[in-house]
């Protein structure tokens, strides 16, 4: 396993990481057997958030005895002093540690961020808890160009994480310039929310960005881990029918696709937008009607339940048109 030092943290974490949205899908003993298989693997960094429901809970449980072999990040999406240091006393709780390595103001938009700088703002909880030994050190995460730009000009933002994958690279200058100003670059989304399939390739491409590092996928099983494994020990270079498979994805998925983050959820008529446009997805690009049409059929509210309320839309940090796109769905499963 190749290892980088995590900007001005100084911490030395592994290429590949964890992330931990996944957890979600399984149990406290599945996160623990994963979490011995990750160690053995020499993979030593792990991602979580207080919005990925039981996931710091499942980790807390899993390292029970091996915290020390992992540099644990978490985030938090709150955004006063008062929300923050309540976050962060619940985020060691779950974790069952008295100190967190990195944590992070979790993708604040441009407005939030400055609620965040301002007096009485969540920086402050943050500072307050490093000086107090409860956390190492601070990042900030970002889906939006204009935050991430921010945030390389702000002298307490020791890490970004931000994606950057095959068919996202609109964020590569700055990336670039995280190596420059000596802050710790954090990949996520490097599948693009599942849209990308072929993940050694996509796993490949981003650990061949010497500007990245780390890549933080998400991993629910031991197969998942082993596929992971393989593709960032691969150091060969990227093959011209390798480079062409590329290309084709771009054409494919286009820039106008779920990332399935979920952020635009809850649905006011309680519609699974990602599931739908998940379903979506194997229906019209991956030749797998059948088997989309009753997966699809076995949601309980479709996608032609939608009131174009634009809820959703408000929510979501890439600005789908997401009303727009559940019309689509409906119509392609004849609704």
């Amino acid at each position: 396993m190749e290892y980088r030092i995590l900007g001005k943290t100084g911490l030395k974490i592994s290429r590949l990481g964890f992330g931990g949205i996944p957890i979600q899908r399984i149990d406290a003993s599945g996160t623990r057997e994963l979490m011995l298989q990750l160690r053995q693997a020499g993979i030593n960094y792990i991602d979580t958030a207080r919005g990925y429901t039981v996931s710091e809970s499942y980790l807390g449980q899993a390292l029970e005895g091996i915290r020390q072999d992992f540099i644990l990040a978490t985030k938090s999406m709150a955004r006063t002093k008062e929300a923050m240091a309540k976050d962060i006393d619940i985020s060691l709780n779950n974790l069952r540690t008295d100190y967190i390595d990195l944590y992070q103001v979790h993708n604040p938009s441009m407005e939030q961020l400055e609620q965040v700088i301002a007096p009485g703002g969540a920086l402050e909880a943050l500072l307050e808890a490093r000086a107090a030994g409860k956390i190492g050190h601070i990042g900030l995460t970002a889906h939006s160009t204009q935050v991430f730009e921010k945030a390389l000009t702000l002298d307490w933002v020791e890490t970004i994480m931000f994606p950057y994958n095959i068919v996202e690279s609109q964020g590569e200058a700055l990336i670039r310039a995280c190596q420059e100003k000596n802050i710790g670059f954090i990949d996520m989304k490097p599948l693009a929310g599942g849209a990308i399939e072929d993940a050694a390739l996509a796993l490949r491409y981003i650990l061949a960005n010497p500007d990245v590092t780390v890549s933080i996928p998400g991993m629910a099983t031991p197969e998942e881990l082993a596929q992971n494994l393989a593709a960032a020990n691969d150091h060969s270079s990227l093959s011209p029918e390798e480079t062409a498979r590329m290309e084709t994805i771009r054409k494919t998925l286009g820039t106008q696709f779920c990332r399935r983050c979920n952020y635009c959820q809850p649905c006011t008529v309680g519609i699974n937008i990602s599931g739908a446009f998940l379903f979506h997805g194997y229906l019209a690009r991956y030749g797998l009607a059948d088997w989309a049409r009753d997966r699809y059929n076995g949601l309980s509210v479709k996608a032609s339940a939608c009131i174009g309320c634009g809820a959703c839309e408000g929510r979501c940090p890439y600005n789908l048109p997401i009303r727009q796109m559940l019309k689509k769905v409906a119509a392609d499963f004849g609704e």
